[in-house]
């Protein structure tokens, strides 16, 4: 895409692309965000390493996990999106990978105390009750949460303040629900990370791609308000958001 590109080609641009997978590297020179400083996939490579049965829940297209050099004996993956499915079981199941089409609804499609090692990172939905169920006693629950208020600048720009909806995702809230469904908190990390979105294609990629930011996004639907996104940045430079980012840690209690 040329440097200057209308607001029309970028629109377009991000109409266009293709949105399967949790791989953001189409962003690439568009839009650029924050690392946590704990570096998640390392972490869980290294459980991994050690576990003896994993599950990988809503594993996207199994991006994050395949960056993992070694499995254990048994390893599952859940998502519940198709074109997802289909993604990670190419990625995934030439590792050993063993990938579940799952609705992210309680129950889980696996017998109790079955697996030592649970992770995801950035789930929609996370079931307490059933992640302390699936787990062996001592197993341990390890992820990377999104964290509150993540990406309210963008949200809110579209859809007007939402003040109840940004004290959703608390790191204390759901620790507590960890711990009433029965695990153990070993640890808990937050980092509060800053986004650049430097054009609108980006935006419109990121809002078709993190369907429940505005969730009656579309692209005719919003086009007048993208179209002011990109009068702004093109005056003021990039549009500059925060994620809020959760590292957590818990463990069944051993009998």
């Amino acid at each position: 895409m040329r440097a200057d590109a209308t607001f029309e080609d970028l629109f377009a641009f991000g109409s266009a692309a293709d949105t399967t997978g949790w791989d953001f590297s189409w962003l690439d020179g568009r839009a650029t965000e924050e690392r946590p400083p704990w570096g998640y996939a390392r972490l869980l490579a290294g459980r991994l390493a050690e576990a003896t049965a994993s599950l990988d829940l809503q594993t996207g297209g199994g991006e994050v996990l395949a960056e993992a050099p070694r499995f254990p004996p048994i390893a599952v993956a859940t998502e519940a999106w198709p074109p997802n499915v289909a993604r990670a079981t190419r990625l995934l199941h030439p590792r050993g990978v063993t990938v579940v089409a799952d609705t992210d609804e309680p129950p889980l499609p696996f017998a109790s105390d079955t697996f030592d090692l649970v992770s995801s990172r950035h789930p929609a939905t996370i079931w307490w009750g059933e992640i302390a169920r699936v787990l062996q006693p001592g197993g341990t629950y390890l992820a990377q949460h999104i964290g509150a208020a993540s990406a309210f600048e963008l949200i809110e720009f579209f859809l007007g303040p939402q003040p109840e909806a940004r004290k959703l995702r608390d790191v204390g809230a759901e620790t507590a629900e960890a711990q009433a469904a029965g695990l153990e908190i070993i640890d808990v990390q937050t980092a509060r990370l800053r986004i650049e979105l430097h054009d609108v294609a980006a935006v419109v990629y990121l809002l078709r791609k993190v369907i429940w930011w505005v969730p009656d996004f579309s692209v005719e639907r919003y086009r007048d308000r993208l179209r002011e996104l990109h009068e702004r940045i093109t005056r003021t430079g990039p549009f500059v958001a925060h994620s809020t980012r959760q590292l957590i840690e818990a463990r069944k209690p051993a009998r």
